[in-house]
């Protein structure tokens, strides 16, 4: 039987949700995310409305997921195709010309020649700040042209759909016999209340959801790390790497969750099955961009995040990071600094207390992840994604979900 407090806690979920959605759908500067929010609003409030109705709460998580996030990617991919401008955000246009510049040149980046000649109220979008594999969702549109299915979102949310129900599945499945319950559903219907939890932190809290249907490129990385830290609980280390591995072949966000499971690996002596795929992926999908103009990829990966490119980074949340850097002297040198000492502070205590469960290298990844976003000078308020995504997917990990974990485990945050 569902205990009340967890219905009360999805009434608050879905409550908080609606109103968020519809303020954006009032008052956001963005257009894509005006249209978000005028959709996940009447999501949000269906989903609020039967929260007494649907007895199992894996069952109204998928199906509030489809409604304000899928649905309104959907929608939004749709009417791009027909010729609305103002349907996507600038990620998912970079993505795509990714896509394209790797089908016709090998390379998915520009060299600084190439964005130097492009008209100065463009340039920001000739600069391509991902690993080089985020460029494999670019490619439908540029091999079958515009339509709503080519929209690199729609292969995001494909790529998120299968993670998080192969993560479900794996630490569903993995539930010791004697506190399994008899099943009349998919085993990626989360069923225990931890479950539930890691799912709706993963699909339809607003700031994975709104991502989802006007950026996306987060969410599938995110549902990657998700998905290696489930097989890595569930005793499958040479798959964790292969997933993580992919996760950092998109996007450098992936690459502390890439360290924390190497540490894990290390001290559960499964290391030799997890770095090929963790390591060997990352590094096998940098060799084309170097052979074929290496400055380009360091133009586009390197210069430009660290603010040194032809024109900066709007990313501009009001972090302290952001703030200290716009605010005191040499404010920019501070931050930095500041994220430096604490990336020391947390690798000595990684070092320390390696994390020896899937749970507690889940935890670290979602304290450094918030710790980073926080002192980054620049930075979005949408990655707070990782670290909340993280956080509430550790409860699922624990031994009582997987039965892989050791009872001798020293990490730092084992409770």
């Amino acid at each position: 039987m569902i205990k009340l407090s967890d219905r009360a806690v999805d009434l608050l979920l879905y409550s908080l949700s609606a109103v968020f959605a519809l303020v954006t759908a009032l008052t956001s500067t963005l257009m894509p995310h005006r249209a978000w929010g005028a959709i996940a609003a009447c999501g949000y409030l269906a989903a609020l409305l039967l929260v007494f109705l649907v007895r199992q709460r894996g069952v109204l998580t998928w199906a509030a997921w489809g409604a304000v996030a899928l649905l309104p990617l959907v929608v939004q991919a749709v009417q791009r195709a027909g010729g609305r401008t103002d349907r996507a955000q600038e990620e998912v246009v970079v993505v795509e010309h990714m896509g394209e510049s790797l089908l016709h040149s090998g390379t998915p980046y520009l060299s600084r020649m190439e964005i130097a000649a492009i008209p100065l109220d463009e340039r920001l979008l000739g600069y391509r700040p991902y690993q080089p594999g985020m460029s494999i969702f670019g490619l439908p549109r540029a091999l079958a042209g515009d339509h709503w299915w080519t929209d690199a979102r729609i292969w995001f949310a494909i790529i998120t759909v299968a993670t998080v129900a192969a993560a479900l599945t794996l630490l569903r499945d993995s539930t010791p016999s004697a506190v399994r319950v008899k099943r009349a559903l998919p085993s990626f219907v989360p069923e225990r209340p931890a479950l539930v939890r890691a799912m709706q932190a993963a699909t339809v809290l607003p700031v994975t959801a709104l991502t989802l249907a006007t950026g996306g490129d987060d969410i599938p990385v995110l549902g990657l790390c998700l998905l290696a830290l489930a097989l890595a609980a569930t005793n499958r280390p040479g798959w964790a790497g292969v997933a993580v591995g992919a996760a950092a072949a998109c996007k450098l966000f992936a690459l502390p969750v890439v360290a924390v499971l190497v540490v894990h690996a290390i001290a559960t002596g499964t290391w030799r099955r997890l770095l090929p795929g963790a390591l060997g992926l990352p590094v096998l999908a940098l060799i084309p961009p170097l052979l074929v103009n290496s400055d380009a990829l360091i133009e586009n990966v390197l210069r430009f995040p660290l603010g040194h490119g032809l024109v900066t980074s709007p990313a501009q949340s009001p972090f302290p990071g952001y703030l200290i850097a716009q605010s005191v002297p040499n404010g920019r040198y501070v931050a930095v600094g500041l994220l430096v000492a604490a990336a020391a502070v947390i690798g000595v205590l990684l070092l320390r207390r390696p994390p020896r469960t899937a749970r507690s290298a889940a935890l670290f990844c979602g304290w450094g992840l918030l710790t980073a976003i926080l002192l980054m000078p620049t930075t979005r308020f949408g990655y707070l994604l990782y670290p909340a995504a993280l956080l509430l997917f550790a409860p699922a990990l624990s031994k009582d979900t997987a039965s892989s974990a050791p009872r001798n485990d020293t990490a730092l945050y084992r409770q």
